[in-house]
Protein backbone atom coordinates (compact mmCIF):
# COMPACT_ATOMS: atom_id res chain seq x y z
CA UNK A 1 0.00 0.00 0.00
CA UNK A 2 1.47 3.34 -1.10
CA UNK A 3 0.56 6.06 1.39
CA UNK A 4 1.35 9.76 1.48
CA UNK A 5 2.37 10.58 5.06
CA UNK A 6 -0.04 12.98 6.77
CA UNK A 7 -0.13 14.98 9.98
CA UNK A 8 -3.01 13.44 11.94
CA UNK A 9 -4.41 14.48 15.30
CA UNK A 10 -6.20 11.51 16.85
CA UNK A 11 -8.83 12.27 19.47
CA UNK A 12 -9.45 9.69 22.18
CA UNK A 13 -10.77 9.41 25.73
CA UNK A 14 -13.17 12.24 26.49
CA UNK A 15 -15.50 12.77 29.47
CA UNK A 16 -18.23 10.28 28.47
CA UNK A 17 -19.14 6.94 30.04
CA UNK A 18 -17.37 5.27 27.11
CA UNK A 19 -13.99 6.84 27.81
CA UNK A 20 -12.17 3.56 28.46
CA UNK A 21 -13.38 2.02 25.20
CA UNK A 22 -12.34 5.15 23.33
CA UNK A 23 -8.82 4.89 24.79
CA UNK A 24 -8.50 1.33 23.48
CA UNK A 25 -9.88 2.35 20.07
CA UNK A 26 -7.50 5.30 19.96
CA UNK A 27 -4.46 3.20 20.83
CA UNK A 28 -5.25 0.64 18.13
CA UNK A 29 -5.86 3.29 15.45
CA UNK A 30 -2.73 5.23 16.44
CA UNK A 31 -0.59 2.13 16.03
CA UNK A 32 -2.18 1.26 12.67
CA UNK A 33 -1.81 4.77 11.24
CA UNK A 34 1.80 5.06 12.39
CA UNK A 35 2.57 1.70 10.79
CA UNK A 36 1.56 3.30 7.48
CA UNK A 37 3.99 6.15 7.98
CA UNK A 38 1.60 8.86 9.16
CA UNK A 39 2.70 11.38 11.78
CA UNK A 40 0.07 10.79 14.46
CA UNK A 41 -0.39 12.89 17.59
CA UNK A 42 -2.73 11.12 20.02
CA UNK A 43 -4.65 13.66 22.08
CA UNK A 44 -6.79 12.74 25.10
CA UNK A 45 -9.82 15.02 25.03
CA UNK A 46 -10.93 16.91 28.14
CA UNK A 47 -13.33 19.80 28.67
CA UNK A 48 -10.45 22.26 28.17
CA UNK A 49 -11.23 23.77 24.76
CA UNK A 50 -8.18 26.01 24.98
CA UNK A 51 -5.96 22.94 25.19
CA UNK A 52 -7.78 21.40 22.22
CA UNK A 53 -7.24 24.53 20.12
CA UNK A 54 -3.57 24.46 21.06
CA UNK A 55 -3.35 20.81 19.97
CA UNK A 56 -4.92 21.81 16.64
CA UNK A 57 -2.16 24.38 16.02
CA UNK A 58 -0.69 24.08 13.49
CA UNK A 59 -3.75 22.66 11.78
CA UNK A 60 -3.37 18.91 11.03
CA UNK A 61 -4.24 17.44 7.65
CA UNK A 62 -7.10 15.58 9.31
CA UNK A 63 -8.48 14.75 12.74
CA UNK A 64 -9.10 11.05 13.34
CA UNK A 65 -12.08 10.85 15.70
CA UNK A 66 -11.73 7.85 18.03
CA UNK A 67 -14.17 9.23 20.60
CA UNK A 68 -17.32 7.41 21.72
CA UNK A 69 -20.43 8.62 23.51
CA UNK A 70 -21.30 12.13 24.62
CA UNK A 71 -19.31 15.03 23.17
CA UNK A 72 -17.45 12.82 20.69
CA UNK A 73 -20.30 11.00 18.98
CA UNK A 74 -23.29 13.33 19.37
CA UNK A 75 -22.23 16.26 17.18
CA UNK A 76 -20.45 18.35 19.84
CA UNK A 77 -16.84 17.80 18.80
CA UNK A 78 -17.93 17.80 15.18
CA UNK A 79 -19.39 21.30 15.59
CA UNK A 80 -16.17 22.58 17.15
CA UNK A 81 -14.07 21.14 14.34
CA UNK A 82 -16.44 22.61 11.73
CA UNK A 83 -16.11 26.02 13.36
CA UNK A 84 -12.31 25.72 13.25
CA UNK A 85 -12.47 24.49 9.63
CA UNK A 86 -10.61 21.27 10.40
CA UNK A 87 -11.31 18.11 8.43
CA UNK A 88 -12.29 15.06 10.49
CA UNK A 89 -13.27 11.44 10.05
CA UNK A 90 -16.71 9.87 10.44
CA UNK A 91 -20.07 11.65 10.36
CA UNK A 92 -20.82 15.36 10.70
CA UNK A 93 -22.84 17.34 13.21
CA UNK A 94 -26.39 16.59 12.09
CA UNK A 95 -25.95 12.89 11.34
CA UNK A 96 -24.11 12.36 14.63
CA UNK A 97 -26.78 14.16 16.65
CA UNK A 98 -29.68 12.33 15.01
CA UNK A 99 -28.09 8.90 15.37
CA UNK A 100 -27.33 9.50 19.07
CA UNK A 101 -30.92 10.64 19.75
CA UNK A 102 -32.49 7.18 19.83
CA UNK A 103 -36.18 8.24 19.81
CA UNK A 104 -35.61 10.61 16.88
CA UNK A 105 -33.64 8.01 14.92
CA UNK A 106 -36.39 5.44 15.48
CA UNK A 107 -39.02 7.82 14.08
CA UNK A 108 -36.89 8.41 10.99
CA UNK A 109 -36.31 4.69 10.46
CA UNK A 110 -40.04 3.98 10.77
CA UNK A 111 -40.88 6.75 8.29
CA UNK A 112 -38.50 5.10 5.82
CA UNK A 113 -40.26 1.74 6.10
CA UNK A 114 -37.84 -0.02 8.45
CA UNK A 115 -39.21 -2.04 11.36
CA UNK A 116 -38.20 -0.96 14.89
CA UNK A 117 -39.33 -2.22 18.32
CA UNK A 118 -42.42 -0.46 19.66
CA UNK A 119 -41.57 1.85 22.50
CA UNK A 120 -42.13 5.04 24.47
CA UNK A 121 -40.27 7.63 26.49
CA UNK A 122 -40.78 7.38 30.26
CA UNK A 123 -39.64 9.46 33.23
CA UNK A 124 -38.84 8.44 36.77
CA UNK A 125 -42.35 9.36 37.90
CA UNK A 126 -43.86 6.90 35.40
CA UNK A 127 -42.45 3.98 37.44
CA UNK A 128 -44.02 4.99 40.74
CA UNK A 129 -47.20 3.02 40.14
CA UNK A 130 -45.60 0.06 38.38
CA UNK A 131 -44.41 -0.68 34.88
CA UNK A 132 -45.18 1.93 32.19
CA UNK A 133 -45.50 -0.86 29.59
CA UNK A 134 -46.06 -4.63 29.61
CA UNK A 135 -43.11 -6.85 30.43
CA UNK A 136 -40.67 -7.89 29.10
CA UNK A 137 -39.24 -4.60 27.92
CA UNK A 138 -35.87 -2.89 27.55
CA UNK A 139 -34.84 0.35 29.29
CA UNK A 140 -32.28 2.46 27.44
CA UNK A 141 -30.73 5.89 28.00
CA UNK A 142 -31.98 8.34 25.38
CA UNK A 143 -28.46 9.05 24.14
CA UNK A 144 -25.70 6.59 25.05
CA UNK A 145 -23.71 4.00 23.13
CA UNK A 146 -22.00 0.65 23.79
CA UNK A 147 -25.14 -0.59 25.62
CA UNK A 148 -24.27 1.70 28.55
CA UNK A 149 -27.21 1.74 30.98
CA UNK A 150 -29.30 -0.81 29.03
CA UNK A 151 -31.49 -3.06 31.20
CA UNK A 152 -33.91 -5.84 30.28
CA UNK A 153 -36.96 -5.93 32.58
CA UNK A 154 -38.30 -9.50 32.62
CA UNK A 155 -41.53 -10.97 33.96
CA UNK A 156 -40.34 -11.83 37.45
CA UNK A 157 -37.75 -9.08 38.03
CA UNK A 158 -38.13 -6.85 41.04
CA UNK A 159 -39.34 -3.33 40.17
CA UNK A 160 -38.47 -0.62 39.57
CA UNK A 161 -35.58 -0.46 37.03
CA UNK A 162 -35.51 3.37 37.22
CA UNK A 163 -35.06 5.17 40.53
CA UNK A 164 -33.19 8.29 41.55
CA UNK A 165 -30.64 6.01 43.26
CA UNK A 166 -29.99 3.65 40.33
CA UNK A 167 -30.55 5.69 37.16
CA UNK A 168 -27.73 8.06 36.13
CA UNK A 169 -28.72 8.90 32.56
CA UNK A 170 -31.11 11.81 32.83
CA UNK A 171 -34.72 12.18 33.87
CA UNK A 172 -36.13 10.12 31.01
CA UNK A 173 -35.42 6.80 29.31
CA UNK A 174 -36.47 4.97 26.16
CA UNK A 175 -38.57 1.88 26.80
CA UNK A 176 -38.87 -0.71 24.04
CA UNK A 177 -40.71 -4.00 23.74
CA UNK A 178 -38.20 -6.79 24.26
CA UNK A 179 -37.58 -8.66 21.01
CA UNK A 180 -36.52 -12.26 21.46
CA UNK A 181 -34.29 -13.96 18.97
CA UNK A 182 -30.84 -13.25 17.59
CA UNK A 183 -28.46 -10.28 17.60
CA UNK A 184 -27.20 -9.20 14.16
CA UNK A 185 -24.97 -6.36 13.01
CA UNK A 186 -23.82 -4.87 9.69
CA UNK A 187 -20.96 -2.45 9.04
CA UNK A 188 -21.11 0.15 6.27
CA UNK A 189 -18.08 1.73 4.61
CA UNK A 190 -19.22 4.69 2.55
CA UNK A 191 -21.75 3.20 0.16
CA UNK A 192 -20.87 -0.43 0.84
CA UNK A 193 -22.48 -2.66 3.46
CA UNK A 194 -19.93 -5.34 4.36
CA UNK A 195 -21.57 -8.46 5.74
CA UNK A 196 -23.83 -9.72 8.53
CA UNK A 197 -22.47 -10.99 11.84
CA UNK A 198 -24.52 -12.85 14.43
CA UNK A 199 -23.53 -12.20 18.05
CA UNK A 200 -24.15 -14.92 20.61
CA UNK A 201 -23.40 -13.85 24.20
CA UNK A 202 -22.46 -16.84 26.33
CA UNK A 203 -24.30 -15.37 29.34
CA UNK A 204 -27.13 -12.82 29.40
CA UNK A 205 -27.51 -10.35 26.54
CA UNK A 206 -25.06 -8.36 24.39
CA UNK A 207 -24.34 -5.71 27.00
CA UNK A 208 -21.25 -3.57 27.67
CA UNK A 209 -19.36 -6.45 29.30
CA UNK A 210 -20.23 -8.88 26.51
CA UNK A 211 -19.05 -6.37 23.90
CA UNK A 212 -15.67 -5.60 25.40
CA UNK A 213 -14.61 -8.71 27.33
CA UNK A 214 -12.78 -11.35 25.33
CA UNK A 215 -14.51 -14.71 25.30
CA UNK A 216 -17.91 -13.41 26.44
CA UNK A 217 -19.53 -13.44 23.00
CA UNK A 218 -19.31 -15.73 19.98
CA UNK A 219 -19.13 -13.93 16.62
CA UNK A 220 -20.60 -15.91 13.70
CA UNK A 221 -19.50 -14.37 10.40
CA UNK A 222 -21.22 -14.50 8.02
CA UNK A 223 -24.44 -15.04 9.96
CA UNK A 224 -26.33 -18.21 9.08
CA UNK A 225 -29.73 -16.60 8.57
CA UNK A 226 -32.38 -16.76 5.87
CA UNK A 227 -31.11 -15.17 2.61
CA UNK A 228 -33.99 -12.66 2.64
CA UNK A 229 -33.03 -11.49 6.14
CA UNK A 230 -29.33 -11.37 5.25
CA UNK A 231 -30.04 -9.11 2.28
CA UNK A 232 -32.53 -6.99 4.21
CA UNK A 233 -29.96 -6.41 6.96
CA UNK A 234 -27.44 -5.23 4.35
CA UNK A 235 -30.01 -3.02 2.62
CA UNK A 236 -31.33 -1.41 5.79
CA UNK A 237 -27.83 -0.67 7.10
CA UNK A 238 -27.02 1.29 3.95
CA UNK A 239 -30.49 2.87 3.90
CA UNK A 240 -30.13 4.08 7.51
CA UNK A 241 -26.61 5.35 6.79
CA UNK A 242 -27.89 7.42 3.87
CA UNK A 243 -31.10 8.49 5.61
CA UNK A 244 -29.18 10.21 8.41
CA UNK A 245 -26.55 11.58 6.04
CA UNK A 246 -23.68 9.64 7.60
CA UNK A 247 -20.10 9.65 6.37
CA UNK A 248 -17.28 7.15 6.63
CA UNK A 249 -17.96 4.08 8.76
CA UNK A 250 -21.19 3.20 10.57
CA UNK A 251 -22.65 0.03 12.08
CA UNK A 252 -26.31 -0.96 12.22
CA UNK A 253 -27.53 -3.26 15.01
CA UNK A 254 -30.57 -5.53 14.79
CA UNK A 255 -32.71 -8.06 16.61
CA UNK A 256 -33.90 -10.95 14.47
CA UNK A 257 -37.00 -12.80 15.71
CA UNK A 258 -37.25 -16.19 14.01
CA UNK A 259 -39.14 -17.94 16.82
CA UNK A 260 -42.03 -18.79 14.49
CA UNK A 261 -39.74 -19.93 11.70
CA UNK A 262 -37.77 -18.24 8.98
CA UNK A 263 -37.61 -15.76 7.40
CA UNK A 264 -38.98 -14.12 10.58
CA UNK A 265 -38.92 -10.41 11.50
CA UNK A 266 -35.93 -8.09 11.48
CA UNK A 267 -35.90 -5.04 13.80
CA UNK A 268 -33.44 -2.18 13.43
CA UNK A 269 -32.27 -1.05 16.88
CA UNK A 270 -29.83 1.76 16.11
CA UNK A 271 -27.04 3.02 13.91
CA UNK A 272 -23.63 3.80 15.39
CA UNK A 273 -21.71 6.67 13.78
CA UNK A 274 -18.53 6.04 15.84
CA UNK A 275 -18.34 2.23 15.96
CA UNK A 276 -15.59 0.72 18.08
CA UNK A 277 -12.18 -0.07 16.64
CA UNK A 278 -10.88 -2.21 19.51
CA UNK A 279 -9.35 -5.68 19.04
CA UNK A 280 -12.83 -7.15 19.72
CA UNK A 281 -14.77 -4.68 17.57
CA UNK A 282 -17.12 -5.67 14.79
CA UNK A 283 -16.19 -3.27 12.00
CA UNK A 284 -12.53 -4.38 11.83
CA UNK A 285 -13.66 -8.01 12.06
CA UNK A 286 -16.05 -7.67 9.12
CA UNK A 287 -13.48 -5.76 7.09
CA UNK A 288 -10.87 -8.43 7.81
CA UNK A 289 -13.36 -11.13 6.77
CA UNK A 290 -13.57 -9.42 3.37
CA UNK A 291 -9.79 -9.09 3.02
CA UNK A 292 -9.18 -5.57 4.39
CA UNK A 293 -6.49 -5.32 7.07
CA UNK A 294 -6.87 -3.04 10.08
CA UNK A 295 -4.29 -0.50 8.81
CA UNK A 296 -6.02 -0.50 5.41
CA UNK A 297 -9.35 0.16 7.12
CA UNK A 298 -7.89 3.11 9.05
CA UNK A 299 -6.35 4.44 5.84
CA UNK A 300 -9.71 4.17 4.07
CA UNK A 301 -11.34 6.18 6.86
CA UNK A 302 -8.68 8.91 6.51
CA UNK A 303 -8.95 9.04 2.72
CA UNK A 304 -12.75 9.22 2.87
CA UNK A 305 -12.54 12.20 5.22
CA UNK A 306 -10.07 13.99 2.95
CA UNK A 307 -12.23 13.37 -0.11
CA UNK A 308 -15.15 15.39 1.28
Amino acid sequence: MTVTPLDILLLKGGPSAEREVSLVTGAACTQALRSLGHRVTAYELTRDLGALCKALTPKPDVVFNSLHGHYGEDGCIQGILDLLEVRYTHSGVLASAMAMDKPLAKRLFTSAGMLVPEGQIAGLEDFRDGDPMPRPYVVKPLAEGSSVGVTIVREHDNPPPMTTETWNYGEEALLERYIGGRELTVSVLGNRPLTVTELRPKVGFYDYEAKYTEGKTEHLIPAAVHPQIFQKALNWALKAHRLLGCNGVTRADYRYDDADGEPGDLYLLEINTQPGMTPLSLVPEQARHLGMSFPALCQWIVEEALSR
